[in-house]
Parts: C-alpha cells; sequence; structure tokens
C-alpha cells in the first residue's frame, strides 16, 4: 500500500478579493487587511479566517511511504506556481492510487484544492473518480466522508464530533513527538509578505512529518502494525531524518526523543 500524507499552507487569494470586495489599487498586505475585516464582519467578530476559496495555495508538502522507500519533500520550487504544484500533486494521485492522510484536509485542505482546481482548470480524473469508470472506487473512493482512501485524523479520532477536535500541535506533542517547534500557520503570511516562501515551505514538511507519525500511532492501536513492526516505521523516520542535510529536518530529529 502506497501511504501519501498532504498538508497545503495558504495565504489570501488577493485577486479574488479585488473581485468581490472591489479593492482594486490596493496593495497586497493592504488588501488582505480589509478581506480580514470583512470576515470579521461577516462572523460578528468571532473570526478573520477566510472562506476556504478565498486561500491562494503556496505550499503542497508530502510524507511518500511506499513499499521500498520513505521520502518527505515540498511540490516544486520557490517559484513554482499555484496551479503547477497543485497539477503535481494531482498527478502523484494518478500515478500511486496511494491511501491520502491527512490532519483536517477534510475540512480545509481539499476544499481549498478543490475551489483552486476550478480557477486553474487543473485535471485530476484519479482523484475524482466514484466508480464510473473503475468499480473498485465505487464504495472506497477519495471523496465520501467514510471511504478509506483517505484519512483524516483530525475527524476519526475526534469520532467526527466537532467538540472533540484537537490541533495537530497538541496530539504530536502530546504523543512526544516534535510539534510545531515555535512556528504556526497564523506566521505562514507575514512570511509570504517577505518573500520567505522556503520558511513556509520548511514549516509544511514538518507538519506532513508529525501527521505522519501520528497515522503510525493509529495504524497501531487499529491492529495494522505490530510493536515491532511500529518501531521499525519509526526508526525508518530517523534513519531517513539522520540522512538529511536540511537544517529543518534536522531540528525536528533534534527535538524528537529516542
Amino acid at each position: 500500500m502506497n501511504i501519501l500524507v498532504f498538508d497545503i499552507e495558504t495565504v489570501p487569494d488577493i485577486e479574488s478579493g479585488k473581485k468581490l470586495y472591489n479593492l482594486a489599487g490596493l496593495n497586497a498586505k493592504d488588501a488582505a487587511e480589509l478581506m480580514f475585516n470583512q470576515r470579521r464582519q461577516e462572523t460578528e467578530g468571532k473570526s478573520d479566517f477566510l472562506q476556504h476559496y478565498l486561500h491562494k495555495i503556496v505550499a503542497i508538502s508530502l510524507v511518500l511511504r511506499t513499499q521500498d522507500k520513505f521520502s518527505v519533500w515540498s511540490l516544486g520550487d520557490v517559484d513554482a506556481s499555484e496551479a503547477d504544484i497543485m497539477q503535481r500533486f494531482f498527478d502523484g494521485i494518478e500515478r500511486y492510487t496511494p491511501t491520502l492522510v491527512s490532519w483536517n484536509g477534510s475540512g480545509f485542505d481539499l476544499p481549498v484544492l478543490h475551489y483552486r482546481s476550478l480557477l486553474h482548470k487543473v485535471v485530476a480524473q484519479r482523484y475524482w473518480e466514484n466508480g464510473e469508470t473503475d468499480r473498485n472506487f465505487k464504495w472506497n473512493n477519495y471523496l465520501s466522508r467514510f471511504h478509506s482512501r483517505h484519512t483524516d485524523l483530525m475527524d476519526v479520532l475526534s469520532g467526527y464530533m466537532p467538540t472533540a477536535k484537537a490541533s495537530l500541535d497538541k496530539i504530536a506533542s502530546v504523543l512526544g513527538f516534535p510539534g510545531k517547534m515555535g512556528m504556526s500557520g497564523k506566521q505562514v503570511w507575514d512570511c509570504y509578505v517577505n518573500g520567505d516562501i522556503e520558511t513556509i515551505r520548511n514549516y509544511c514538511e514538518t507538519d506532513v512529518l508529525n501527521t505522519y507519525l501520528v497515522y503510525l500511532r493509529y495504524e497501531l492501536i487499529r491492529g495494522n502494525l505490530t510493536e515491532k513492526t511500529y518501531n521499525d516505521e519509526c526508526q525508518q523516520v530517523r534513519s531517513m531524518l539522520d540522512n538529511e542535510t536540511k537544517s529543518h529536518l534536522k531540528i525536528f530529529l533534534a527535538a524528537w526523543p529516542a
């Protein structure tokens, strides 16, 4: 079985905001602040978190576990377009037909990917398959909530109860994994404004690593891994990180107690 853990990082979609809220002529920072303010008004001050269709994807990071390898990386390079990194993501699904794993992917990442696919005309035939051309997907596909081709760990572990949901950072930390290590999604916009896409990508990569480690523990409690195979899988992650030269991955390993 191929496992593909994914996470996206987003910023306000300024161009769409300008169309919807008549913000022509404003620079990106001022337009974003007005979009946040508009959202605060819509939610009566409860949140400035923009609706899904007003997010622009600036990074997609992955963990891929196949029968013979384990790897973590971000799609494209720092100058890649949103459409390019999205197409690479869906091409990977086309190639591997993996089990997708996420933390809040059903509630955020996938809906954003859907809206942005419409905008950029990104074709993803395998992802959208629901059994019309492949009968194996009729009862198990990426789109239906209770099917297993996509495992949203936050949904599953909370029993699909909103009051029981928890953040990845807290669950990872409780389990002894590194967690966010001082970075959070709230800092992504500031990094983007400053042109620091690399920091965003690095942060996204640590998120998918945390998610994968939680997934391994989830597979252990389900009985799909023995204690030995669970420890072996964790050791494989450690070995990969130990051989990495990227500083954020070295820091992740150092923050993960043996």
